[in-house]
């Protein structure tokens, strides 16, 4: 029995470590953004574009209390329900501290600042196709918008989806920059389609999914169960 229990030990440990190491967070880095000055204008585009106030307005907000992004949305799925959070310029409910390098990686890699995994009820795997400078006007525009101090409740999920270290592993299945279908010649039909495949995120409702929740690229945009 001590020699399997040496065994299973001299196994269990490399395999621990090995899965600690493929599922490591992205680090928010500073030096790796381009050199851009965000535009507020700008980003109010790339607000509409990608309808940040259909998820993260308060339920049940008309006309101007809709750009206020206080959160509390519910998205029930099979793997238990999703809160959608604060992203109001508030320093402490919501994104109102966070640095430019905070931002692109939370938008891009689906890391928060104090560096754990995003759950993808977060469309990061489409803004991962976004243009960096367009994420960094985003920004810029929600730092406009009036801060608020709702508190979001907390994900409810059960055993092991609860466990979101795991999602480093689905990242690497699921987490890609390319674009998903041939980019156009027409110059055009590629801002569409980056459009599309991007900040719109249109897939991630009208693309079917498979048992792990990740997108069916070979049924693109063929329609969600919800």
């Amino acid at each position: 029995m001590r020699r399997y229990a040496v065994a299973l030990l001299a196994l269990g440990v490399p395999g621990l470590a090995g899965f600690w190491l493929l599922t490591h967070p992205a680090t928010p880095a500073a030096p790796d953004l381009p050199e851009h000055t965000a535009d507020a204008a700008a980003g109010a585009m790339v607000f509409a574009a990608g309808g940040c106030v259909s998820c993260h307005a308060a339920p049940g907000a008309t006309e101007e209390a809709k750009l206020i992004l206080a959160g509390g949305l519910e998205l029930k799925t099979p793997f238990g329900t999703f809160v959608v959070p604060n992203i109001s310029p508030d320093p402490e409910h919501g994104i109102g501290g966070w640095s430019q390098a905070e931002f692109v990686t939370a938008m891009m890699q689906g890391t928060s600042p104090d560096g754990a995994h995003y759950y993808p009820a977060f469309p990061y795997t489409s803004y991962a196709r976004m243009e960096v400078a367009d994420v960094m006007d985003l920004q810029a525009y929600i730092a406009t918008l009036q801060p608020s101090q709702n508190v979001a409740p907390a994900h409810d999920l059960g055993f092991p989806f609860n466990i979101s270290r795991g999602l480093g592993l689905w990242k690497r299945l699921y987490l890609s920059a390319e674009p998903v279908l041939p980019v156009p010649e027409d110059p055009i039909l590629a801002r569409g389609q980056a459009l599309v495949e991007g900040a719109a995120h249109c897939a991630e409702c009208h693309t079917p999914r498979d048992f792990a929740g990740g997108l069916h690229t070979a049924r693109w945009m063929a329609g969600g169960a919800n």
